[in-house]
């Protein structure tokens, strides 16, 4: 697995200049025409001095009902994950760097950290980081729109998982299904890209969260300047801390990915 991390997140405040607000504004616009875009484009706003960054690893155009195959951890795998990808789903279709970042992390904490939580993961596409979380011990809802459920119910049953991995659809900014019991630990991964999404998240995670007691595990992907204002909205419902135990953070750091846990404010 190729893995990949940033040298510094977008944790200052946001832009005020007339002409920042402009470029923000028509990002939106663009957003919304074009939902997947930045994940074509190239990540020249974020490129150190010295070289380019790609956003994503180059991939075929078109992943059409393709079945792969993803161990974790990739160093001294415990767990083998058969996986359905589809872009005809969309984004969420096929397998992103974060999701396999975050798969490799929870792999290494290993069965003693997983076995026996009640677990949800957000924004879960295929549904690969929750089947990870399954194989390992954990009682575990993947959730997403209704256009990738079908996909994540077949990755559940080709990994044999149907005893302890649940499909449920969940729209952030509604209320949760009332058969997800509040979680012990939240798992969400490649989840900010869409900026007309951002106070949604925010808000599903904040309301499956209970203060304190809910950990989350949160893996992202710097692709944008705009992406700060996600920050700027989860700072008011969450403090934030960089995973440090993870041994691979110095790799996927150099690819402008992050694994963060979050704690919900009083």
């Amino acid at each position: 697995m190729a893995t990949t991390q940033p040298t510094s997140l977008p944790f200052e405040s946001p832009p005020h200049s007339v002409t920042s607000l402009n470029e923000i504004a028509l990002d939106e616009a663009l957003d919304i025409s074009d939902p997947l875009r930045h994940f074509r484009t190239d990540a020249s706003d974020f490129a150190r001095d010295d070289e380019d960054t790609v956003v994503v690893p180059s991939q075929p155009r078109s992943i059409l009902g393709e079945t792969i195959r993803l161990s974790f951890p990739v160093d001294s795998p415990l767990v083998s994950i058969s996986l359905k990808v589809d872009a005809s789903h969309g984004c969420g279709g096929i397998a992103w760097p974060a999701g396999e970042v975050l798969s490799n992390y929870i792999a290494f904490r290993g069965i003693e950290y997983l076995q026996g939580k009640k677990i949800v993961e957000v924004g879960s596409g295929t549904g690969l980081v929750g089947l990870v979380a399954g194989a390992l011990g954990g009682t575990v809802w993947i959730t997403d729109q209704a256009p990738l459920l079908g996909i994540m119910q077949q990755n559940v049953t080709l990994n044999n998982l149907q005893s302890c991995v649940s499909v449920r659809e969940l729209n952030w900014g509604e209320t949760p299904p009332s058969d997800i019991p509040l979680p012990e630990l939240i798992l969400a991964a490649d989840c900010v890209y869409f900026e007309p999404a951002f106070p949604l998240l925010v808000q599903t995670l904040s309301e499956m969260a209970v203060n304190g007691s809910t950990e989350i595990l949160f893996c992202y992907k710097k692709r944008r300047k705009a992406d700060k204002r996600f920050f700027t909205m989860l700072k008011k419902k969450f403090s934030w801390e960089e995973v440090e135990d993870d041994p691979n953070r110095e790799i996927y750091n150099r690819e402008a990915i992050s694994l963060l846990t979050l704690t919900k404010r009083p």
